[in-house]
């Protein structure tokens, strides 16, 4: 054989294998970025709320890298952090994964060029288009600001606002109509929010709580929860906390009742109920939130929805550890009655929240170890001093620490009030829960919890609010 021949032969060889390679491929992702620099890319993905490193790849001189993978990756948003703080972001679904970019560095999106994948191609076309509109729309916003809503100015900076509002929903309501069951489709729509719907009250007042109401039970209305790939891009998470955090007033309550009617609307759909009770407990879980008794939100979802024929995702044995800690803290929510604590203070006699007549009374528990402790022990005693004649006793409890360095903190402060520690733990178990020293909690005349998680410069103000309340 002549060694033309042999080259011929080994050329075509070649180039069948990387043929037969390519098409094992089934994540094929080039980019050819000019003025890119040279390094490495990182391919970021997303589920929830949360970041994750999907992949990586070398980017040459010539701005150019190649992704590569024999197993597709999940359908959703991803972004490429690329060299030079530069990023670029790319919608897949499962089969559209081999895909060319390109573009220039200095203008990634006005220069974007997409082939092989429409969902990324119309994620660019869309996201150019509505760029273009957000700077007219914002200059228009800008010139509104400083005319009388009856000047003829200000009127056709409204009709002109109008207009471009109404172009872009025909833009989208097109490409809806063009490609109903296309990933982007269902992306772009589920992001659209509710149209705003003025609600006035009989006598002609705005009504606020109605228009916020209406528009917070029409939030969800544009998601699709049959299609989990909704969940890979922020779409989801980014509309959660809208809803949780913004439409929903920050209280017990409040966020009880909403919370638990969107949990119990997407029970049907596994991975939608699986991060909407996650999420939305962990806001509120003791530690990780400001709402006073916020914890309330993570008992309920703890006790309705954590439960091993409902949280199938979750081994028997930490569903029975997450119960049991909520067990131990239901007790001491707002709204309940304080639990008693009989213990033996400084001199060993026992004493009994109960058998303080105040109207109210303040719960101290502390450790002598903690630098807050420390902070506001001075604070305390001070506070109690001027109030123990006005109708509020303190009713101290030590945690987490002995009897000796118990009694030298006390003494060391100048604790004038009830002061108590049971080295077992028997005497406040499951009664007044405490994750962080110092824990305030305050008790009404009729001993229902009706403050805790407080400072102690928000003591006086909780008394004046509750002696207000008995006049």
């Amino acid at each position: 054989m002549t060694p033309l021949k042999t080259k011929t032969i080994l050329f075509f060889s070649l180039l069948l294998i990387s043929r037969l390679t390519a098409q094992t491929d089934s994540t094929v992702i080039d980019a050819y970025i000019d003025g890119l620099q040279a390094g490495k890319t990182k391919l970021v993905g997303m589920f929830g709320d949360q970041n994750y490193i999907a992949d990586s790849a070398v980017v040459d001189p010539n701005g150019h890298f190649t992704l590569r993978r024999k197993s597709p990756l999940p359908a959703g948003l991803y972004t490429f952090l690329l060299p030079g703080s530069k990023n670029l972001s790319i919608l897949i679904d499962k089969d559209d994964q081999i895909l060319t970019l390109r573009a220039n560095v200095s203008d990634m999106l006005g220069s974007m060029k997409v082939e092989g994948s429409l969902n990324t191609d119309l994620f660019y076309q869309t996201n150019k288009y509505q760029s273009l509109q957000d700077r007219e729309l914002g200059l228009l916003a800008e010139k509104m600001k400083n005319l009388s809503a009856a000047s003829p100015d200000y009127q056709q900076a409204k009709s002109r606002q109008d207009e471009l509002v109404a172009e872009r929903k025909a833009y989208l309501d097109g490409i809806y109509k063009q490609y109903p069951n296309l990933f982007f489709t269902k992306f772009k729509y589920a992001g659209q929010n509710p149209e705003f719907r003025e609600m006035r009250k009989p006598n002609g007042d705005v009504d606020t709580i109605g228009q916020v109401v209406s528009y917070r039970n029409r939030f969800w209305d544009n998601v699709d929860f049959n299609d989990p790939r909704l969940l890979y891009t922020p779409v989801i998470s980014n509309k959660l906390k809208r809803y949780i955090k913004d439409l929903t007033p920050q209280q017990p309550d409040s966020l009880i009742k909403v919370s638990d009617a969107l949990i119990r609307r997407v029970m049907i759909y596994p991975e939608y109920f699986k991060f909407f009770s996650n999420w939305i407990a962990l806001q509120y879980e003791n530690t990780k939130t400001t709402v006073m008794d916020g914890e309330a939100v993570f008992v309920h979802i703890i006790n309705n929805f954590f439960t091993e024929e409902l949280a199938t995702w979750e081994k028997p044995e930490n569903i029975k550890k997450l119960r049991q800690h909520v067990w131990e803290m239901q007790a001491s929510l707002m709204g309940k009655k304080g639990p008693d604590v009989i213990a033996p203070d400084v001199n060993g006699q026992m004493r009994s929240i109960y058998e303080k007549t105040a109207p109210l009374v303040v719960i101290f528990m502390f450790n002598p170890d903690c630098e807050h402790c420390q902070k506001e022990s001075a604070e305390v005693e001070a506070i109690y001093k001027k109030w123990k004649d006005k109708g509020v006793d303190f009713y101290g409890i030590a945690v987490n620490t002995t009897d000796a360095e118990w009694k030298e903190f006390v003494q060391k402060q100048g604790f004038t009030f009830t002061n108590v520690f049971d080295p077992t733990n028997k005497a406040i178990y499951a009664k007044y829960y405490v994750d962080i020293t110092p824990e305030l909690y305050l008790l009404n005349k009729d001993r229902t919890i009706v403050a805790k998680n407080l400072h102690a410069n928000q003591l006086e103000q909780m008394f004046e609010k509750e002696f207000k309340k008995m006049k």
